[in-house]
């Protein structure tokens, strides 16, 4: 097994002075260990973005109506997203993968998915997000998905989501399974005023402490589909399979790192094929990769979600591959 004493003594051998590409060589070093080889390979990468709808907006946690969700599946489908110019930019595939829109997509497109679960999930401030079968079901798709990005023969993996309302899910899954308290536990999502944040704060406090008084600490299947969202679950069980598949994970934000906490329940060993990308502006955000023992590459105070924030550090992810693959040694140098 390759540890990070031998990564850093063998980048020291190339030809540059010791720890000179500074923080650049903690990418490399993440890379290195992840993939387990001096050689890391970062292509062909993938984006996969999971979508779906939330019934707790009906309670007001959001400044967005819920038919934003169907507008951006199809802006992502059709290239026009900011995850998705990216993606086109660094020339990584892409696709969206519609689990639960309340708004079917009204077109069709070669980089679209549909399969819904159901129209949004129910509303979480007054019952259970979702049952536990459609929680099994929406998982199942995400490992599904992750499945056909091995038989495409992908090396790095990036889930990104889309769902107005899913900082609530999110919130509630970070108190739940990463212990954050209620202080620092809401966020202001994609925009949210003074009023509707209390609202949020509420809700949150409100439906982590139903299942808090159910299951204790040991969080179940149940406790996490009351407060999940479909793309949540789905990016947990993309996370797990593509872990499984000694796949590269580059971790997005706030909701990505909600599917990876539900990912460690199942499968501890997934952070062991993750690179956080990045710190999210979400309080909770930095309290939520600490509980998986990960640490962010960029602190750009991003809020997006859709993999952005991924996608972000994926050029210098390549040119750390190349340059740590590249390079001469210093030992082959001839200086007589």
């Amino acid at each position: 097994m390759i540890q990070s004493s031998e990564i850093r003594a063998h980048m020291d051998r190339l030809i540059k002075p010791k720890g000179s590409l500074g923080q650049w060589e903690a990418i490399a070093e993440r890379l290195c260990v992840v993939q387990q080889t001096l050689h890391p390979v970062v292509r062909p990468a993938e984006l996969v973005v999971f979508a779906a709808d939330h019934g707790v907006v009906e309670s007001g946690v959001s400044l967005w109506p819920a038919m934003i969700t169907t507008v951006m599946i199809e802006q992502i489908a059709q290239g026009n997203s900011a995850s998705a110019v990216l993606a086109r930019l660094y020339d990584l595939d892409y696709r969206i993968v519609d689990v639960g829109s309340m708004n079917p997509p009204r077109i069709t497109h070669p980089r679209l998915s549909i399969r819904r679960i159901a129209p949004g999930t129910k509303n979480l401030s007054k019952e259970s997000a979702m049952t536990v079968h459609e929680f099994r079901e929406a998982f199942a798709i995400g490992v599904d998905e992750a499945r056909m990005t091995l038989q495409r023969g992908v090396k790095v993996v990036i889930a990104g989501d889309m769902g107005i309302g899913n900082t609530t899910s999110a919130s509630c899954l970070a108190r739940l399974l990463a212990d954050v308290s209620m202080e620092h536990v809401v966020g202001t999502g994609a925009g949210a005023t003074d009023p509707s944040l209390e609202r949020k704060r509420s809700i949150v406090r409100m439906a982590t402490d139903r299942v808090i008084e159910r299951c204790g600490k040991a969080i179940d299947e149940a406790g996490m589909a009351a407060v999940c969202g479909f793309e949540v679950a789905s990016i947990a069980g993309f996370f797990v399979q593509s872990a499984k598949q000694k796949q590269t994970i580059l971790l997005d934000g706030m909701i990505a790192t909600a599917g990876a906490l539900i990912a460690q329940q199942f499968y501890p060993e997934v952070v062991e094929q993750m690179i956080a990308a990045h710190e999210s502006e979400e309080p909770a955000h930095a309290m939520m990769l600490s509980q998986l023992t990960l640490v962010p590459m960029l602190k750009w105070n991003m809020r997006l979600g859709e993999g952005t924030g991924a996608l972000a550090l994926f050029p210098l992810l390549e040119g750390a591959a190349a340059w740590i693959t590249q390079m001469t040694k210093l030992d082959d140098l001839e200086l007589s």
